[in-house]
């Protein structure tokens, strides 16, 4: 957990105060706050949300032990803590306490950058990579936090979760704004909204890529799905938003948002921001496209995939509206490289192309087959799996994506969890005869070796669902494995 340098501190009465609770008045001091009790430091306020499993109150006594001098709960919380001896500051819902808290007690970081928020069901994490580029071609500081990575400036750590629970992020923003970090991007999931983890933050502006089928074991329903989408909309959270509205949900979403709206399209010329031309060349797309009063942005762009290209103008728009000049962005388009492990290449002196992808909803593989598939001269050869312990509904999507896709569809395992690796298959195979070399190999190094030694010259080889992790999960246990490696190990085999 990254924490500012300076040091902040809060009357323990005072958070009371702000919270509307009562509480005796208490020399108690807080100099900072966490929901990990791993995380805790001397004069931390412990934060104890409900869990699915197990309640953060049962580790109040480590919290106590690492220094923390006072708990937030709810009631269920407080009563696990009543032994402890520790301050106990008790709330009907902790997480939304906790985000009204980290943002106040932080002096609202978010507001003293200029912070975009990105949220949809494909295309935040290159969006927000593609943004940052830009603004660090611009010489402009900039931080990310997202599903690949978080940066502060030049360093960079993997990131636990898309978006991190309130008081993480309000310190990591804190220490952004520390570091003289002034432009912030940032991918916002559907769950962190859920979950109220960005309750207490404010964008400058934020952004809708699309809505397709996803994460239903949490939202249960896609209306459902798209109400919470649709909170980060509003003056609570954002001052402005740009939405693409080739979406039918964004297109919806344009129409009932409360804050103003600047639309961006691929298709519709009546869009703030839209295409006029992007032509396919060998190695990506020459593009001119429109933004208000008739700003033309024009220039070559060295990425694949025409799904790319809604990435590019929403990050082009972005990039506008923070105050990079037109002139200027039409410049670098060329440099732009997007997020590691989206349609990533791997390279290792073969005869055909190979890639790995994140692709990981119905729709996400349809796009990134669609785009193998016009760049292939030969066969697209495509192995998936289907995440263990998520949405159980779209792997029968899943798997006849791949298979209306693909020449050579390869099911095997992606990362089982908790689950049963065959029952995933049975899922995903489920009414689909397999035929042209297509097989269910459950071993993912196994099926990605097998791919590679399929292909011949002209083909295309994709593996898809990981993309940039660096590990599977299977029982509960993270193995090392990177699809890359995998992938140009099994492409040297092959040779």
């Amino acid at each position: 957990m990254f924490r500012p340098n300076r040091t902040y501190k809060k009357q323990l009465k005072s958070i009371a105060d702000l919270l509307g609770i009562q509480f005796a008045e208490t020399d108690v001091v807080v100099q900072g706050m966490s929901h990990q009790s791993v995380d805790l430091e001397e004069g931390d306020l412990f934060i104890a949300f409900p869990g699915a499993k197990t309640h953060g109150a049962m580790f109040c006594s480590e919290a106590k032990s690492r220094g923390a001098v006072a708990v937030l709960t709810d009631k269920a919380g407080a009563e696990l803590a009543s032994d402890v001896g520790l301050p106990i500051l008790v709330v009907e819902h902790p997480r939304h306490a906790a985000g009204i808290i980290s943002s106040w007690f932080y002096g609202e970081p978010m507001r003293n950058l200029y912070s975009v928020g990105i949220t949809g069901t494909n295309g935040k994490t290159t969006t927000a990579t593609l943004l940052t580029e830009i603004w660090g071609f611009a010489g402009r500081e900039s931080g990310l936090i997202g599903t690949v990575e978080t940066r502060i400036g030049k360093v960079a750590f993997p990131s636990e979760r898309t978006t991190p629970e309130s008081c993480e992020l309000q310190s990591l923003v804190a220490t952004m704004q520390e570091r003289h970090v002034q432009n912030l991007a940032m991918e916002v999931s559907s769950h962190a909204i859920a979950l109220e983890r960005i309750r207490g933050s404010h964008f400058s502006v934020v952004a809708f890529t699309n809505l397709t089928q996803d994460h239903l074991d949490f939202h249960q329903t896609m209306e459902d799905y798209f109400q919470v989408k649709s909170q980060l909309f509003s003056f609570e959270y954002a001052d402005k938003a740009i939405i693409n509205v080739d979406d039918s949900y964004g297109l919806r979403l344009s129409e009932k948002s409360e804050i103003p709206v600047i639309k961006v399209s691929r298709f519709n010329s009546t869009a703030d921001w839209h295409f006029i031309r992007a032509d396919n060349i060998t190695k990506g797309f020459e593009i001119a496209l429109r933004g208000p009063g008739g700003i033309l942005i024009d220039g070559r762009l060295a990425m694949k995939g025409e799904y790319n290209l809604d990435n590019v103008l929403m990050a082009i728009a972005l990039a506008y509206e923070s105050g990079i000049d037109p002139l200027f962005i039409s410049t670098v388009l060329s440099n732009l490289k997007g997020a590691a492990g989206r349609l990533e290449s791997v390279l290792v002196g073969q005869n055909f192309q190979a890639f790995v992808d994140y692709a990981h909803s119905p729709d996400a593989v349809a796009r990134v087959l669609d785009t193998c598939q016009k760049i292939s001269n030969g066969r697209v050869i495509a192995v998936l799996g289907c995440g263990g312990d998520r949405d159980s509904s779209k792997r029968g999507l899943m798997g006849r994506a791949l298979v209306e896709g693909s020449d050579v569809a390869i099911f095997t395992s992606d990362n089982p969890r908790s689950e049963d690796p065959q029952k995933i298959l049975v899922q995903m195979t489920q009414g689909i005869a397999l035929v042209g070399g297509s097989q269910i190999i459950e071993d993912r190094k196994a099926a990605i070796t097998y791919a590679a030694s399929l292909a011949n010259a002209n083909d295309v080889v994709v593996i898809l669902g990981k993309g940039h992790e660096t590990g599977q999960e299977i029982g509960g246990e993270i193995f090392p494995f990177d699809d890359r490696l995998i992938l140009a190990e099994a492409i040297g085999l092959a040779k």
